[in-house]
């Protein structure tokens, strides 16, 4: 698929997934990962799900909590790549308080509309949320201090791209500091099509030495991937159901896919 397929494939499943919502269906990680997914669940702590709307906590796509791993200082301005519902958005201008401010960048209107609604909701002012592509961010050079995403880079078609552009709206000694799926080691490739084709927020997902090498190309420095969740054979088995015949596909799988908190630091 060429770069803008699948942004347009993305743009597509996500105001699927933000229409779901606004309809009181709920929403997950692609179309074809069913919900309570092992991705997707239990990302939040009580206390943060008791302070946002439920359609901000419907609307979560992600694959971690990377507000509550960032380390977010007060006056801090931080960006959200692929805010989605707004959900680390409205965490985020929290963390930082009224002397910080928070953007989130989304391509897609449907999304953008709904994290509005919950930034209305939640009272927080401190929040701009900007229509655009994360591997075009509409922000001047050395303008923020922290850049989060939650399970989103690895839906780009151009990642050298996006972690350019994270790179350049970054001040110098700014954080990256986000949520991704990785691939952990070799995989056969029916293997991975297999498994992107059902849990479909891990299309894309980089191997780990390939994302580090990525982020040295872009310039970044201090680079750690740390494992948060790493996917056994059960969990696959609850994204292919009772499907004999892909048995050895989900064993091949075991353990080979894995969220993970992605830091480096702009020198």
């Amino acid at each position: 698929m060429s770069n803008e397929s699948i942004r347009e494939t993305v743009r597509k499943e996500y105001a699927q997934a933000a229409n779901r919502v606004a309809n009181q269906g709920g929403a997950c990680c692609g179309s074809a990962a069913p919900a309570g997914n092992p991705i997707t669940s239990n990302l939040y702590g009580d206390g943060e799900k008791a302070s946002l709307p439920a359609e901000a906590l419907a609307a979560s796509l992600g694959c971690g909590n990377p507000t509550a791993l960032a380390e977010l200082k007060p006056g801090e301005t931080v960006l959200d790549l692929g805010s989605g519902g707004g959900i680390d958005v409205i965490l985020s201008a929290r963390r930082v308080g009224p002397a910080g401010k928070a953007y989130g960048l989304d391509m897609t209107d449907e999304m953008l509309a709904l994290a509005r609604d919950n930034q209305r909701k939640a009272g927080v002012q401190n929040v701009e949320f900007l229509k655009g592509e994360i591997e075009h961010i509409p922000l001047p050079d050395n303008s923020v201090d922290v850049i989060i995403s939650n399970c989103v880079i690895n839906l780009s078609g151009d990642k050298d791209r996006v972690l350019r552009e994270a790179f350049r709206v970054l001040k110098p000694g700014g954080r990256f500091a986000i949520s991704d799926i990785v691939v952990r080691g070799e995989m056969p490739a029916e293997v991975r099509r297999s498994v992107e084709l059902w849990a479909g927020c891990i299309a894309g997902a980089l191997e780990e030495s390939e994302y580090q090498s990525k982020l040295v190309a872009a310039g970044f420095e201090q680079i750690e991937v740390e494992p948060t969740r790493i996917y056994t054979a059960a969990d696959a088995k609850g994204w292919f159901g009772d499907n004999k015949s892909v048995e050895r596909i989900v064993q091949m799988a075991d353990g080979k896919f894995m969220s993970a908190f992605v830091r480096a630091r702009k020198p």
